[in-house]
């Protein structure tokens, strides 16, 4: 219920899966404690220990984050949602599962596993459901006594439907990630990685250094 520490889970949850998320969490966090030491750091310590998760942006929103809530908020993360919407890196989701988690307030919102217990339960044999759909009874549903509480279990039972039946696959808005391995993502990852070990770099020594290098890397350096 540690506010920081929910706002780094969120963040950190971001377009990545609970288990790459886990060890990553607790050697950030051990690092990293609270918003004062996230704040102090550098950007290329904290890339450095967010390595491995990908999608760097989301570590530098963070870092920025932390700073704004050190310097405009006493170090004390806000608990209204437009106000945790002007952080960086916060959209309406992360905000109202922010303000859930960390400060027991009953907003409505949807992640893939509440995502996958609405429709098999409300929708079922239907197709391309939209969270428009379900928002409502996600609304209607919500314990308001214990949000926090509920979102935990709605968002284990959701992880238990899907080994039987992983209805989210009916939703509108369901994506299948593309793979890892030789994607832009890869590249991308490997070039921050020699550039925080080595420092700055010529375009040919960086090049050099990466035995692997093809298109992909330059196009990570373009993107």
């Amino acid at each position: 219920s540690d506010p920081y520490r929910v706002l780094v889970a969120e963040v950190m949850l971001q377009q990545t899966q609970v288990d790459r998320v886990v060890p990553k969490y607790l050697e950030f966090t051990d690092r990293f404690p609270d918003f004062a030491s996230l704040a102090s750091a550098s950007p290329s310590d904290v890339l450095r220990q967010w390595q491995g998760l990908g999608y760097n942006r989301r570590a530098l929103a963070l870092h920025r984050a932390a700073r704004e809530v050190v310097e405009s908020h006493g170090g004390f993360l806000p608990q209204d949602k437009p106000t945790l919407m002007r952080l960086p890196g916060i959209g309406s989701y992360s905000a109202s599962a922010i303000r859930a988690f960390a400060f027991n307030q009953p907003d409505a919102f949807i992640e893939t596993n509440i995502r996958t217990v609405f429709i098999h339960h409300f929708f079922p044999g239907a197709e391309r459901v939209t969270d428009a759909e379900i928002l409502p009874i996600v609304e209607m549903a919500i314990d308001r006594d214990n949000p926090s509480r509920w979102y935990q279990a709605l968002m284990d039972y959701g992880v238990h439907l899907k080994q039987q039946d992983n209805a989210s696959r009916r939703s509108a808005h369901y994506r299948s990630q593309s793979g890892f391995e030789g994607s832009l993502r890869q590249a991308r990852g490997e070039v921050l990685r020699v550039l925080l070990d080595e420092g700055t770099l010529t375009f040919d020594r960086l090049r050099a250094a990466i035995p692997t290098w093809d298109s992909r890397y330059a196009d990570a350096l373009n993107a």
